[in-house]
């Protein structure tokens, strides 16, 4: 019978969250103006963290629904996206070009995508600070959704951004882990 019990990197990601702070509009199609702060605690040294944030390979691993992230040039990608979140779910393709690295302390992601529900677009101010042996990764993005994305409504996108954020984080410390 296989365990219930939780993976070592359940124990280790430590507190994730995100907060609403404005809208431009909540109904139609009139795009919605989201900001987002995730923070987590990742299991390894900010250099390692870094490295696996700037890593092709290990972000298609990491990204909730990833199916492709290929690289078109140094730090910019086209990616597939199949989501499967209420709010958020389908199929997408886009656009992200990580700007501003200053390793292992902080970079900018900058994203854009669309799909049957819509569109996503807007950029990200990661930051990364010692915590012990671990690393505490930061994330303040302001992310504007259109479409039919934007008539679910700020509370059902934020939820699903929430969860979105949960698994890449909890996905990544399982990749640093098990290297």
């Amino acid at each position: 019978m296989p365990s219930s019990a939780p993976s070592p990197a359940d124990d280790l990601v430590s507190d994730t969250s995100l907060t609403r702070v404005r809208h431009v509009s909540d109904t139609g199609l009139t795009p919605t103006l989201v900001k987002i702060t995730a923070s987590s605690v990742i299991p390894a040294d900010r250099a390692r963290v870094f490295a696996a944030l700037t890593d092709p390979g290990i972000l298609q691993q990491a990204i909730p629904g990833c199916e492709s992230l290929t690289a078109t040039g140094p730090d910019t990608y086209e990616a597939t996206l199949k989501i499967g979140v209420a709010g958020l779910k389908g199929t997408y393709t886009g656009k992200a070009a990580i700007l501003d690295k200053k390793p292992p302390e902080s970079l900018t992601l900058t994203f854009e995508g669309k799909g049957g529900p819509g569109f996503v677009r807007g950029s990200a101010a990661i930051t990364l600070a010692d915590e012990g042996a671990a690393t505490r990764v930061e994330s303040v993005a302001d992310v504007q959704v259109g479409g039919l994305i934007a008539a679910v409504g700020s509370r059902l996108v934020e939820a699903a951004a929430r969860k979105l954020a949960d698994d890449f984080f909890r996905q990544l410390s399982t990749q640093l882990t098990a290297t």
